[in-house]
């Protein structure tokens, strides 16, 4: 039942669209309507400016480290925060409460694996942003986050001793963040995505 518990406030709080609720409150759009189309924080930075960008970052990540602290209270280490996160994700991805349309769970994402593996995320924290910084492409540097922080987490699950269903969820979490990313991979290839500070690719 904890379990349960967890999964579905997990998936509730990570439904609650933070860019979408500013869009809203600030300029009476939906955010989803204009930029690249994604509820998040990088087309908040695009459509709504670097304030209302930051506040929606930090609240994204927020619903994954409630999710996964209120899990870990409830049912200790192990399966129960691996689904609560995986479900905050989820949630943010195909939200509830905006007819499941919702953003890529990067920062969400970031919430989770920072309370679940804090080193494994700081590290390649630490590379992505610096990848940001070099290239200016946010989708980059998430990708390179979700990859390096699996790989890091699987070398070195002993020693941090974390449990097993960590890795499984960080596997799971970086197929499905590139697969969301997959116009994003494409437009990389092609040399044609967005970088920050300009007009988004649709």
């Amino acid at each position: 039942m904890n379990i349960f518990i967890s999964v579905l406030v997990g998936y509730l709080l990570g439904s609650i669209s933070f860019s979408y609720v500013f869009g809203q409150k600030l300029k009476k759009l939906d955010i989803r309507q204009h930029g690249s189309g994604n509820a998040g924080a990088t087309n908040t930075l695009r459509v709504l400016g670097v304030g209302p960008a930051i506040g929606v970052l930090l609240l994204d990540a927020l619903k994954g480290i409630v999710a996964v602290l209120l899990a870990l209270y409830l049912a200790g280490e192990g399966l129960a925060p691996a689904l609560a996160g995986l479900a905050a994700i989820i949630g943010h991805n195909w939200p509830i409460f905006l007819r499941f349309k919702g953003g890529k769970g990067v920062a969400t994402t970031i919430g989770v694996l920072a309370t679940l593996v804090f080193w494994p995320a700081l590290i390649a924290g630490l590379v992505a942003i610096l990848s940001i910084v070099v290239s200016r492409f946010v989708s980059l540097g998430s990708l390179l986050f979700l990859l390096l922080t699996t790989i890091i987490t699987a070398l070195f699950r002993e020693y941090f001793a974390y449990p097993i269903e960590y890795v499984y969820l960080m596997i799971a979490v970086t197929i499905l963040s590139f697969w969301r990313h997959r116009t994003n991979i494409s437009r990389l290839i092609k040399g044609n995505e967005s970088k920050i500070g300009q007009k988004a690719n649709q």
